[in-house]
């Protein structure tokens, strides 16, 4: 049994692009590769051929992962209504120790990517702000076990 994955609208809609583009760009240049590779004479010995192959069961193996992802997943719309932190929304976070505010989507774990300010409500930010209004004060303990206390300064869609 699988994992149910929350993903927004964009985020399905960006698994099926990479889904179509695997399987029909990625599959087809890898196999020239290992056709290629294969003419070189013996595979045993041929790096090149390896190569091909070790990529060939990564394209695969993100295939089946997308599909699994996919076939198990609840798609969420964007709130209409911007007043709770939700998936899908865009919240503009204020450090009280700092005053620094950042602004970060929540989206499902699938989805995540921290570094395009694309942060899971599994995480543990994305867990202290879920359902929390604009002005609440959260407070977030880090994996290291420090203690961060933020306030929502904007909820948007």
């Amino acid at each position: 049994m699988h994992k149910e994955q929350v993903l927004t609208a964009e985020g399905q809609i960006r698994l099926e692009e990479e889904l179509k583009h695997l399987e029909t760009v990625r599959r087809r240049e890898v196999g020239e590769r290992i056709k290629e590779a294969k003419e070189f004479g013996d595979i045993s010995e041929n790096s090149e051929y390896d190569d091909a192959k070790n990529e060939q069961a990564w394209v695969e193996g993100r295939i089946a992962e997308i599909n699994v992802l996919l076939a198990n997943a609840t798609v969420v719309e964007a709130p209409v209504k911007a007043d709770r932190v939700k998936i899908g929304a865009t919240v503009e976070l204020q450090d009280v120790e700092t005053g620094d505010v950042h602004a970060y989507q929540i989206v499902g774990s699938a989805e995540a990517d921290p570094a395009h300010d694309r942060i899971s409500n599994e995480s543990p930010v994305g867990q202290a702000i879920m359902g929390a209004k604009k002005g609440q004060s959260v407070q977030v303990t880090t994996p290291s076990g420090r203690v961060l206390e933020y306030v929502v300064k904007k909820i948007s869609r």
